[in-house]
């Protein structure tokens, strides 16, 4: 197949039968997470309050591949393999050298990419026999996701919704609802930890690691209930190297190879999606392709915040985990990117990142509203606001080929569709939307908050 075809397809029998686990490749790059009552390295027994005994094996997994379950493969089937797209109308707007690749992952039940992880979190909870799994969600793909994995699993789902994404997105609380999923808004009054909040600052909008303290507190305290996480650990990451096995595999139908990787970055579940198995190419040796997280500016965990150990929630229940953080009571601006409103990244894109073989750039809220409707006319898809900084920074790097008249070759993840987020390309047209500016000082409060990286080695 030549590389100047749209869609470059894979056939249903061409799905990767394997996750790749990056982990087994960083070796003792990586620093362990840490219980928060001890301050020692954890161990899967004090996990398991929390996940099932699957999941906290792969989240501590040195092995190279995974084997996917077949019932959760027959599942993935229902959308998978995604399409790969190569976007001609948009090299032609932006006069570009470049060859601009995009893997679409909006084509699943909710839209999103979410969907690779939240099957098999589903699924290993059912084979362990829970009834109800809790949850956080942002702008709420994650939570439509999950809510689809467990209404087919039989599985009761809780999910606490930021509460500014709850009032700015109706219809992804429908959707969950549609799928027997229960919607409240966070914080809220169902958790100690929500009425903490509500006491303290009535009108709270909410961030991800209020819901996350929410949705432990209520799953710690049954046994019959687990937590579910959309990012950030190491088995969410990997379960989304799917997208990144199936695109390598239409590159080399194409008879082509990416130069650049860029994927938008919250907790850093569909970057580490798209790169993390291109990435593993770097680390032998044998390709030398740049890979670019592309976050808000308003939430610019990689590019401004310090990498330490801190907890992923607001109430301090998590694991302590090493990775580029704000501060995890950081609550960021109400910017339409619901997704990428997280305090901190993934340890194993920290430990990318540290290596210097993630790169991380942060882009204002206009700009990539503005990348996103040229995605739209050019396309003919509209990209969800998390997506548009993948878009707006591909743009960049198309634009930078066109004034060195340098051909490359860039593949972005299109990791989902905004066809719930139309109110808020509303407001951009009608000149309603503003940037919001990071202030340096946000960070002063860190150093009281978190525990030093010194801890891992005592």
């Amino acid at each position: 197949m030549h590389s100047n075809k749209r869609n470059i397809v894979l056939l249903p029998e061409e799905m990767p039968d394997k996750w790749y686990n990056i982990a087994a490749d960083l070796g003792g790059k990586m620093l362990p997470p840490l219980h928060p009552g001890t301050l020692k390295p954890i161990d899967g027994a004090s996990m398991s309050a929390i996940f099932p005994e699957a999941l906290i094996q792969q989240e501590m997994s040195t092995e190279r591949y995974i084997s996917i379950p077949n019932e959760v493969r027959e599942l993935y089937s229902m959308f998978r393999p995604s399409p790969l797209y190569r976007a001609i109308n948009l090299e032609k707007m932006l006069g570009t050298p470049a060859k601009i690749y995009y893997k679409y992952e909006g084509i699943s039940p909710a839209g999103s990419h979410k969907t690779n992880t939240a099957i098999p979190q589903a699924y290993f909870n059912k084979m362990e026999g829970i009834k109800k799994i809790t949850t956080e969600t942002g702008a709420g793909q994650w939570g439509s996701a999950l809510s689809f994995a467990c209404n087919h699993f039989g599985i009761d789902l809780q999910v606490f919704m930021v509460k500014v994404s709850f009032d700015q997105k109706p219809y992804r609380k429908m959707l969950m609802n549609l799928w027997n999923g229960k919607v409240d808004a966070s914080p809220s009054m169902l958790t100690q930890a929500g009425r903490d909040i509500l006491a303290k600052f009535p009108d709270s909008p909410g961030s991800l690691g209020i819901a996350i303290s929410e949705a432990m507190e209520l799953a710690i305290a049954d046994p019959g209930t687990k937590y579910a996480l959309g990012s950030v650990l190491n088995h969410v990451l990997l379960h989304q190297t799917i997208i990144g096995l199936e695109a390598e595999k239409q590159f080399e139908k194409a008879g082509d190879y990416p130069d650049v990787v860029i994927g938008c970055l919250g907790g850093g579940s569909n970057f580490a999606g798209i790169s993390f198995p291109f990435i593993r190419h770097n680390l032998d040796g044998k390709k030398k392709t740049r890979f670019v997280a592309v976050e808000p500016s308003s939430c610019p965990k990689l590019t401004k915040g310090i990498f330490r150990y801190d907890f992923g929630d607001v109430a301090g229940m998590t694991p302590l985990l090493p990775m580029h953080t704000l501060g995890h009571d950081f609550i960021p601006p109400g910017i339409h990117a619901g997704g990428l409103r997280y305090h901190g990244a993934a340890p194993l894109v920290s430990a990318l990142a540290n290596e210097g073989i993630v790169e991380a750039v942060a882009i204002d809220q206009l700009e990539c509203f503005e990348a996103g409707l040229k995605f739209a006319q050019a396309e003919g898809i509209l990209p969800a606001p998390e997506s548009s900084h993948a878009i707006a920074y591909t743009i960049r790097e198309a634009l930078k080929a066109k004034a060195e008249n340098t051909p490359k070759t860039i593949l972005f993840n299109l990791s989902g569709h905004g066809y719930f987020d139309m109110n808020s390309y509303q407001q951009y047209l009608d000149n309603k939307l503003t940037n919001f500016i990071f202030d340096d000082a946000m960070l002063c409060n860190i150093e009281g908050q978190t525990h030093p990286i010194e801890l891992a080695f005592q």
